[in-house]
């Protein structure tokens, strides 16, 4: 395995934060957290010791596998607050959306590095890309949905493109705007709605994001202490284990807590673009790039929506929120990415 002591500390560290937090914040997930957390060290073990290309062999593969999954989500997966998401295994859950990601951004990254693209094979690329967007829109899963979406824009910044071909893909998103907003489930519609005006109801959709930025707020400096925040011990504060970690670390460990996970989250983050400078191939570099947007897109998206600057949509601090399938997800991209880079 390549170790990098600035690439694998960060890693251990984010996942130690989290034991602590949530053993704090919501003590009912462990042991069978801790499952979760075994097999996605075991698993980022296993991809770190493959170098890209012979993960990349199987590329074809993995989006077989990963449309077969979607597919039986949809017909076996178990029924929570109107969602299809989560496949039961005994007295666990899988959530396959998530852990196609990774997969899918080897998939296409191997694609768009085969050649340079013409205007029929980006064409041929945006069709099997929207297929599983539309598999995870429909369960319906919009936070997932537009992270797999920013993963694959990542990718075609990183892939040889002209500035022709970046024009059609902005066309096209413009157009797929409204046809995405009207597979949107009500609430979802909602949510954006009323993002700008959470005070129009307190005590409906605006809740969360009022609850949220009094947490972060209470904290202060230095946080109410692990196990004393108000809005997480009195479950004023909701989903304060996977949406709001953020805010509860905010809360319970102050600006000091929430400022080191931060910084830890950039540290790889920066050791991932630094990888891209450093790869064994084409389609490597391509990878890298997606999984890098991809997971500053989550800790934006995650910190802005508990600061109530985002609208809510469902999306984990990678590596610290609770979500054994982000969990697991992020750990076999993060293993690949390991194998990515040359020594």
């Amino acid at each position: 395995m390549k170790f990098d002591a600035f690439f694998h500390i960060p890693i251990f560290l984010l996942l130690v934060f989290s034991v602590f937090i949530l053993n704090s914040i919501s003590p009912s997930l462990f042991p069978n957290y801790y499952l979760y957390i075994i097999v996605g060290i075991i698993l980022f073990l296993l991809f770190s010791l493959f170098d890209f290309e012979i993960v990349s062999a199987f590329s074809k593969y993995f989006y077989i596998i990963s449309i077969f999954l979607l597919l039986i989500t949809l017909v076996i997966g178990q029924v929570t607050r109107g969602t299809v998401r989560w496949i039961p295994i005994g007295s666990f859950s899988l959530q396959p959306s998530e852990l196609i990601r990774p997969f899918l951004l080897v998939f296409f990254a191997n694609m768009l590095g085969e050649r340079k693209l013409t205007l029929k094979q980006l064409f041929q690329i945006l069709l099997l890309m929207a297929f599983p967007l539309f598999l995870i829109l429909v369960q319906p899963s919009l936070g997932v949905t537009a992270l797999t979406a920013i993963g694959f824009l990542g990718l075609f910044l990183a892939a040889d493109m002209n500035k022709k071909t970046f024009l059609y893909l902005g066309l096209i998103s413009i157009i797929l705007i409204p046809i995405v907003y009207f597979f949107l489930a009500p609430y979802q519609k909602t949510r954006i709605e009323t993002f700008l005006n959470p005070e129009s109801d307190p005590l409906g959709v605006g809740y969360n994001a009022i609850q949220s930025t009094i947490s972060v707020g209470s904290g202060m400096f230095l946080g109410r202490g692990l196990g004393k925040g108000v809005g997480t011990q009195l479950s004023f504060l909701p989903e304060r284990h996977t949406d709001f970690i953020f805010a509860s670390i905010s809360e319970e460990l102050g600006f000091i807590g929430s400022f080191v996970v931060l910084m830890l989250t950039c540290l790889l983050l920066f050791r991932i673009i630094k990888y891209s400078e450093n790869v064994v191939n084409i389609p490597a570099r391509i990878f890298l790039s997606g999984l890098f947007l991809t997971l500053f897109a989550q800790v934006f998206v995650h910190t802005g929506m508990n600061m109530g600057i985002m609208p809510i949509t469902g999306v984990p601090f990678p590596l610290v929120s609770a979500g054994g399938s982000s969990l697991i997800a992020t750990m076999i991209a993060l293993g690949i990415a390991n194998g990515a880079r040359k020594l």
